[in-house]
């Protein structure tokens, strides 16, 4: 026969103090990775929140420049679509006719009409005379537009298109890779040709516009000169 002694039931304050031993460390692990999750989200956020209040700030000019050329936007340049907050524009790339690299940030200190344009379509080509004749009119230290072709193949067609039409203001920009246009694409700003972004002197777009336009009629003339705050 053995004399054990039974254990004694621990106290209910006795068994509060053993869940708080073993529970209470998991509670702190979890409250600390909630926080340090908090802190993450906050400081992304935070970051989000400077970046664009600093491109916010860099746009102010094109803020303006966008309240001026809205009330414009009729007629024929009624599907230019007008940012009521312009944020920098894609800095794409594209070719001088010589050969050289050159970014639309490259531009900046002037208001720039870029306008994606191929052979092979026909509205591009018909409104090609009226974007000579806008740069003609317009184009020198406060503006210009900067025509980009993306054919990819016989490049020789769209230097004899621009000689057969008497294009004479237009400098011969040209991106035979055509990424300029699919980058524009990735950023939800180009779905066909032409397609047409108004950006101003601070490097910001104020406006695109998809299909043709006029852009030597008065009321073109007048967006114009509303972007460039003349």
């Amino acid at each position: 026969m053995t004399n054990e002694t039974e254990p004694t039931p621990a106290t209910p304050e006795e068994a509060r103090r053993i869940i708080r031993r073993l529970i209470l460390p998991h509670v702190v692990i979890v409250a600390v990775a909630a926080a340090a999750a908090v802190a993450v989200v906050l400081y992304v956020m935070k970051g989000q929140e400077r970046k664009e209040t600093a491109a916010a700030d860099a746009c102010l000019a094109s803020q303006a420049a966008a309240a001026r050329v809205a009330p414009l936007a009729v007629g024929q340049l009624a599907a230019l679509s007008v940012r009521k907050a312009p944020k920098p524009a894609e800095n794409v790339s594209f070719r001088t006719p010589d050969g050289a690299t050159k970014q639309i940030g490259d531009f900046k200190g002037r208001a720039v009409l870029l306008n994606l344009w191929a052979t092979w379509c026909v509205p591009c080509r018909q409104e090609m005379p009226a974007l000579d004749r806008l740069q003609e009119k317009a184009g020198g230290k406060s503006f210009e537009v900067v025509a980009v072709n993306i054919d990819t193949s016989r490049l020789d067609k769209p230097k004899a298109f621009l000689d057969e039409i008497g294009v004479r203001s237009l400098v011969r920009y040209a991106d035979p890779s055509a990424d300029v246009f699919q980058a524009l694409k990735r950023a939800g700003k180009a779905l066909g040709l032409p397609t047409t972004l108004l950006i101003g002197a601070d490097g910001c777009e104020i406006g695109v516009m998809a299909g043709p336009a006029e852009w030597d009629s008065p009321e073109a003339l007048a967006l114009v000169k509303a972007a460039i705050g003349g």
